[in-house]
């Protein structure tokens, strides 16, 4: 088992439960053990608990995502709420933005319910202003969203960000007070927990070979070495989607990158400030995003990004973008010149081309697929749970009717052309980064 993977894995001691041995004849099928799978097991058995589930993963729990992810619980739908509303419009966009909100309390409500052990904090959420041009593109997503009169954003000056954190590249941020942090691992860790209390099989080390419809509408899953029957099956593997050949070219897996340090000292505080703890992000298109963990060390990651030819998933690692995130960590805050990198990692998340996610149906409704959260799932994710778990169980809510929900989804071209244009996307945003950056070295 990889417990390297990440420090949040590294730090856990946790026991692998049994793969499948046996043929099985249930309900709900779940394919894929992040948050998505879990959180969609959970809501059913809320729901009901006659219903019989089965959750199987390939790994073990918390190996893609939800066990690597930087651990912020936001309110970001997609990429931009303008390029959201450019896309589907300024009613969805507000849509979207409210049922992030509610993904944000839905996490924080389950977390201090059953008490989950996911070192969760809820300090706020800045997106910072390295430079004026940055600045202008903040304040004009503010006003944007004040347009659409979407509450609890709010532009802090200059001076007022450097009263909160003291860096001298920070121009003004955007502030939201709706923004928790976790640790991903411990996290998932805890909900598996949960489902075990429940008594809800976890079958860990057990792909799926192969998923196919049957006589009388069950749906037969074949691992190595044991067969599912299921009336109904949810696709939770997120950036690993690809495995199916009708999800192959819906989203592709982009490789992300992060470092994290040594403990800081009383002193570096003393200079940073960061009493708050809030999570932060920069408004590059290849964004920084940087928190404070339990014991004081910071998480940065970012910078750039890796694209996989012919989902290739062996790149993980990144010397590169290691020694620039150290870096641009010291740019920021030069204090820490003699930090420590205690851990460095990467992993894919899922992005889909037109920069937005989606839970749709496979033919009828009786398979259920989600992915493309482009890297701020950890909410997003978890609150899908929970609108799947009502899609499944055929409710109509103010969540089965959202926009996203079965939405037509722009493919990506096979191979080699995949990854030309995914290549072209990447170099243009690259472009506009280091243009803007130039200006003002």
């Amino acid at each position: 088992m990889k417990k390297n993977l990440s420090f949040w894995l590294s730090g856990l001691d946790f026991q692998i439960e049994p793969s499948l041995k046996q043929d099985l004849e249930i309900d709900v099928a779940i394919i894929g053990g992040g948050f998505t799978g879990l959180n969609t097991a959970y809501n059913l058995y809320q729901m009901d608990k006659n219903i019989k589930t089965a959750i199987i993963e390939k790994d073990f729990i918390g190996f893609g995502a939800s066990g690597r992810n930087a651990g912020f619980s936001m309110t970001l739908f997609g990429f931009t709420l303008e390029i959201t509303a450019l896309r589907f419009g300024k009613e969805n966009a507000k849509r979207a933005y409210y049922y992030m909100v509610d993904a944000v309390q839905y996490v924080h409500d389950l977390i201090h319910k059953h008490h989950l052990d996911s070192d969760y904090e809820y300090p706020g959420f800045l997106r910072v202003a390295i430079n004026d041009t940055y600045a202008k593109r903040i304040q004009k997503e503010i006003e944007f969203a004040h347009k659409l009169d979407l509450p609890g954003i709010y532009w802090l000056s200059q001076e007022e960000v450097q009263k909160r954190i003291h860096s001298d590249i920070y121009k003004g941020a955007w502030w939201e007070p709706h923004c928790g942090l976790l640790n991903p691992a411990k996290h998932a860790i805890a909900l598996k927990k949960l489902l075990l209390d429940y008594k809800i099989p976890i079958y860990e080390n057990t792909p799926s070979v192969e998923i196919q419809k049957e006589k009388y509408n069950k749906i037969l899953i074949r691992t190595p070495n044991a067969k599912i029957k299921a009336d109904k099956v949810v696709i939770a593997t997120n950036a690993y989607s690809f495995f199916y050949k009708p999800l192959k070219n819906k989203q592709i897996p982009i490789f992300t990158y992060v470092i994290i340090t040594e403990p800081l000292q009383d002193s570096h505080f003393a200079t940073i400030g960061w009493r708050g703890r809030e999570g932060i992000e920069d408004s590059r298109n290849f964004v920084h995003y940087y928190r404070l963990t339990k014991d004081n060390r910071i998480l940065m990651g970012g910078r750039d990004i890796n694209l996989s030819y012919n989902f290739n998933l062996n790149q993980d690692q990144n010397e590169f973008v290691f020694k620039k995130l150290k870096e641009d960590l010291i740019k920021t805050f030069p204090v820490l010149k003699d930090i420590k990198i205690d851990f460095s990692w990467g992993g894919p998340v899922s992005a889909t081309l037109d920069f937005a996610p989606v839970i749709g149906f496979l033919g009828d409704k009786n398979i259920i697929y989600s992915f493309g959260c482009m890297g701020h799932g950890v909410s997003l994710t978890q609150y899908n749970g929970l609108t799947i778990a009502e899609l499944l169980l055929n409710q109509q809510t103010k969540r089965t009717d959202i926009f996203f929900v079965n939405r037509r989804i722009i493919p990506f071209p096979p191979e080699p052309i995949r990854f030309v244009v995914s290549l072209g996307i990447k170099k243009l945003l690259e472009l506009e980064d280091r243009w803007i950056d130039s200006v003002y070295k």
